[in-house]
């Protein structure tokens, strides 16, 4: 059985987990860094299961900053619940489980929440690779990203809604 539901504190663990699988140390949001998220933003993380295995993940805040700064990503403190703009952190996918939909049938659950919120889009950062994924559900690439983050070149993307 396969379910959507948003994270709680008791998640930290597999959290951390599954973002040290999904991406690189450099990119990688530490423990310390999703416990403060948890405790900002939990309705802003989505998690897709299978049976009770944590297979994908979508997690990020809300602002009414139009653009996603690396600041964000130290700073859970800077969401604010009622911002316009939902931003997305990080999109993963167990690398075992990847190329099979899970991904995007998350972001499909995260539009139509940050549509059902009232949000005038959502904002993320991607590696050039992942822009026709994200095209897909139509995002758009606004340009290079002035964010560092992990030492990568990062492309900003938006989806008005």
């Amino acid at each position: 059985m396969m379910y959507i539901r948003k994270a709680e504190q008791t998640d930290l663990r597999i959290l951390a987990a599954a973002e040290r699988a999904c991406f690189s140390e450099a990119e990688a949001a530490t423990e310390e860094q999703l416990k403060e998220r948890l405790a900002c933003f939990p309705d802003h993380f989505w998690l897709l299961f299978e049976e009770e295995e944590l297979v994908s993940f979508i997690d990020g805040m809300v602002t009414d900053e139009p653009d996603l700064t690396d600041e964000m990503y130290e700073k859970a403190s800077m969401h604010q619940e009622g911002g316009a703009w939902q931003m997305l952190f990080g999109v993963g996918t167990l690398p075992s489980r990847q190329h099979q939909g899970f991904a995007g049938r998350l972001m499909k659950q995260v539009i139509r929440d940050a549509k059902a919120q009232g949000r005038r889009g959502i904002v993320l950062t991607c590696k050039e690779k992942l822009i026709p994924f994200y095209e897909q559900f139509g995002f758009v690439k606004e340009g290079k990203s002035e964010s560092v983050h992990g030492g990568v070149v990062w492309y900003q993307m938006r989806l008005k809604l």
